[in-house]
């Protein structure tokens, strides 16, 4: 039998963008399977965290198929947060299958699992400027042009929660009564 190599990748995929899909796509050819872990599962309806884990995991699951990724190549799991660095490598261990690779451009992600003895690599970033989550939810807000940085995948679910709405009124300040 031969042994798959298993990569891990950990993000907030909030939501699921262009960028996310082309480091995924990159990921899977340098390993035979990835495990994408849906960070701060815990969070969701705020400005930076609006999508809740299983919102996002449907992003990401029909935004890969949508891209052609056989889904026996991937793995969703959702992983919440717990504020404990020391024994989070053991955490996040717990919840997925083996691994051997860990793929983040987070320096305190790449440095605890490297002291954990995994193999770590940064991905390439595709056009971080426009393809980050902080960029797609302010366009969101500020009724400027979202839908083109994101999968049709990830449009048609953003739709079908009525996200656009929610994040729009998540980001209204609160009316004091007079």
């Amino acid at each position: 039998m031969i042994k798959k190599v298993r990569g891990l990748l950990i993000g907030r995929m909030q939501p699921v963008h262009k960028g996310h899909i082309e480091i995924i796509k990159k990921t899977l050819e340098s390993v035979d399977e990835i495990i994408i872990g849906v960070g701060s599962a815990q969070l969701s309806h705020t400005i930076k965290d609006p999508f809740t884990a299983g919102e996002r995991i449907m992003m990401l699951n029909q935004s890969l198929v949508e891209a052609g990724i056989d889904n026996g190549r991937f793995y969703i799991i959702p992983m919440e947060d717990i504020n404990m660095n020391s024994i989070w490598v053991a955490h996040v261990s717990s919840l997925t299958p083996p691994f051997t690779k860990v793929y983040s451009g987070n320096p305190l992600v790449q440095r605890l699992f490297y002291e954990k003895g995994y193999e770590v690599y940064a991905p390439p970033l595709f056009n971080r400027e426009q393809l980050s989550g902080t960029e797609v939810r302010e366009r969101m807000i500020n009724g400027e042009d979202w839908e083109s940085l994101l999968p049709n995948a990830t449009v048609e679910i953003i739709n079908e929660i009525d996200g656009l709405n929610r994040i729009r009124q998540l980001s209204k300040k609160e009316v004091s009564e007079r």
